[in-house]
């Protein structure tokens, strides 16, 4: 009764996994089949691809330190890794990178940015400093200040209303009555904030109230009334994309050091579709191997471990896509994809430690049912212990390494805890059906 409940479990999990793997049918555009790539065909839920394999934007910014005292610098670096790291999240780019170092007496941050063709807009994100700064105009101007010729705007004071007091900004849309419809950037400012806007308000009603973002004008609003609450808005003539950027760098905040671009790069993808196709072919290739190697030494019970190893396969390949709502999706890249080739190898390598045991009890003269229990009882431990090596090794090069490493490491973990799961469920739930049969 257990076995057949375990069964239940293990077909409703294959026909998920089915479900997220195979495309939709039938395909939207009519192309001959010789014609569709390998990596197109699976599109339902497509697999995240890293920079080397899709192509994007490099970046080497240069951290000004001078400034700081020799002791603080290396915090100071961290701390706009740190910074940038969160603005290119906030973008939405999947598997970047974003690493400092050192080259001499430089401070660098390497950002890399899988998909991003946009190279200046890139930079243009991730080095701006962002400070926002509500300022009011003075009473009377100075005469040095009026024979100078520039604007007013120019001239006019801190107010301590900063981006220091802003809780949260975020793209909306304008239009309920005139005839803008254009997106804007709504801000809404701590309670602190909140207390400093609405002073600053009341005592300038009537006037124009700068706010200046990195210490250029964007727009002058007339205060019509006391604003409380503590929410305001910055409007203009921005496209959706520019006040999503504006949004991400007043939530992300000020840069801690400044930081200019002294490298950028648009980098197509190094393998493209042809050497994705052959990495897919090569992973069916490695499968169809084991699968006959394990059929024909093994007989009936490579059979078994066939299947298993074919449900392995799939419930991978529908981690990669979708993390299962455990982890977020797997961004593949070429060491990813090494990696999981690797694990094809690697998961029967239960299967292997299981038969041979049953073997060996077989041999003692015990019956089929006696020696499956034994068999995967006596291997347990030798399985364990197997995988639990390889999971650390995984654990040590994700945690200590950078970029494809890690990409390499997280691969190979994932297909370990599956193999496990495959060999020690779903292996033995089969046989002990077909054994009673």
């Amino acid at each position: 009764m257990k076995s057949r409940k375990f069964l239940w479990v293990i077909i409703l999990a294959i026909m998920v996994s089915l479900w997220i793997d195979l495309p939709k049918l039938p395909l939207e555009q009519t192309v001959p089949l010789t014609k569709i790539k390998l990596s197109e065909l699976f599109n339902k839920f497509p697999l995240k691809l890293g920079l080397d394999l899709q192509g994007g934007t490099e970046l080497v910014l240069l951290a000004d330190v001078s400034k700081i005292d020799n002791s603080q610098k290396d915090s100071a670096l961290e701390a706009a890794r740190q910074v940038i790291e969160k603005r290119v999240n906030l973008y939405g780019v999947s598997e970047s990178v974003v690493q400092s170092s050192k080259l001499g007496e430089q401070r660098r941050i390497l950002v890399e940015l899988p998909g991003v063709s946009d190279a200046s807009k890139a930079g243009e994100l991730v080095g701006k400093t962002a400070q926002l700064e509500f300022r009011e105009m003075p009473a009377t101007l100075s005469a040095e200040a009026s024979a100078s010729g520039l604007p007013a705007i120019f001239f006019a004071q801190p107010t301590g209303l900063t981006g220091a007091d802003l809780k949260k900004a975020e793209v909306t849309f304008s239009g309920a009555k005139g005839n803008q419809s254009g997106p804007q950037v709504s801000l809404e400012f701590t309670a602190d904030g909140a207390k400093k806007f609405a002073d600053l308000t009341k005592r300038n009603i009537g006037k124009p109230l700068p706010i200046f973002l990195d210490d250029q004008p964007i727009q002058a609003p007339v205060v019509q009334t006391e604003i409380l609450g503590g929410s305001a808005v910055i409007t203009g003539n921005y496209t959706v994309e520019e006040a999503k950027s504006l949004s991400i760098q007043l939530n992300a905040g000020a840069l801690p050091v400044p930081v200019s671009v002294i490298e950028q790069r648009l980098i197509g993808a190094s393998l493209g579709n042809e050497s994705i196709n052959r990495s897919i072919f090569a992973g069916i290739i490695g499968l169809s191997l084991v699968i006959i190697y394990m059929a024909a030494y093994y007989g009936f019970y490579g059979l078994i471990a066939d299947a298993a190893l074919i449900i392995y396969s799939l419930f991978v390949l529908a981690i990669f896509k979708t993390g299962l709502f455990l982890l977020p999706p797997i961004t593949l890249t070429l060491a990813g994809i090494a990696g999981f080739i690797l694990s094809i190898g690697m998961a029967v390598d239960a299967n292997i430690l299981i038969f041979e045991r049953m073997k060996e009890e077989r041999r003692a003269g015990n019956s089929p049912r006696t020696s499956l229990e034994l068999g995967f009882k006596r291997a347990w431990s030798s399985i364990r212990d197997s995988n639990i090596s390889s999971l650390m090794t995984a654990a040590i090069l994700y945690f200590f390494g950078t970029g494809l490493i890690r990409g390499f490491a997280l691969t190979l973990a994932i297909g370990v805890l599956v193999s496990m799961f495959t060999a020690i469920t779903i292996t033995r739930t089969l046989l002990r059906l077909m054994i009673r049969k």
